[in-house]
């Protein structure tokens, strides 16, 4: 009888002890952001590197014909200053945070030009931006997954003045929060 009354005295210790373990531990949920995917390029795209999985900010336009992509540009950062305000047309940005990882923005234009902008505000790495025009052309400037400060930026030059129809771009914060902006030139 002593015997199983220590038995019982140990087990029932045991079941105390893990019970109240249990009770002080803390309950760890994922939170989860955005949903991520792969990145969707069209036949022609000249960057042959694999692409992360991004979270997807607004879908670029729907482009019915076929898009014909012109030599990859390879991307100089160069600082620049915009022209006088009455130059610029279309402008549009989206914030960016670290949290979320790679994100893909796409924003749309229809709007005529001969110039693109980009303004970072906060630290971003760019990987690759995409161009489209009007006719189904399409520019995409190759960034390296390079890391750029603040401050505002050549895109790309398209002197001939041609209908954008919309920019995706390829990013992702570095700093806590950042925000890229794109303009375009009259």
């Amino acid at each position: 009888m002593r015997r199983f009354l220590v038995v019982s005295l140990i087990a029932l210790s045991a079941l105390l002890l893990t019970v109240e373990a249990g009770a002080g531990r803390v309950k760890v949920v994922e939170r989860r952001g955005r949903p991520r995917t792969k990145v969707v390029v069209h036949t022609g795209f000249p960057i042959r590197r694999s692409l992360p999985a991004v979270v997807v900010r607004r879908r670029p336009v729907t482009v019915t014909e076929r898009i014909v992509y012109a030599p990859l540009v390879i991307w100089r950062p160069l600082f620049v200053s915009l022209p006088p305000r009455e130059r610029l047309g279309w402008e549009d940005g989206e914030t960016l945070q670290k949290s979320e990882g790679w994100t893909e923005v796409a924003l749309e234009v229809n709007d005529r030009g001969d110039k693109l902008y980009l303004e970072l505000i906060g630290r971003t790495q760019l990987d690759w931006a995409e161009v489209v025009f009007g006719n189904g052309q399409a520019e995409v400037v190759d960034f390296n997954a390079g890391t750029h400060r603040p401050g505002i930026y050549s895109l790309l030059d398209f002197r001939d003045g041609r209908q954008v129809r919309y920019v995706r771009l390829l990013a992702r914060a570095k700093s806590p929060e950042s925000r890229i902006i794109v303009q375009l030139q009259k």
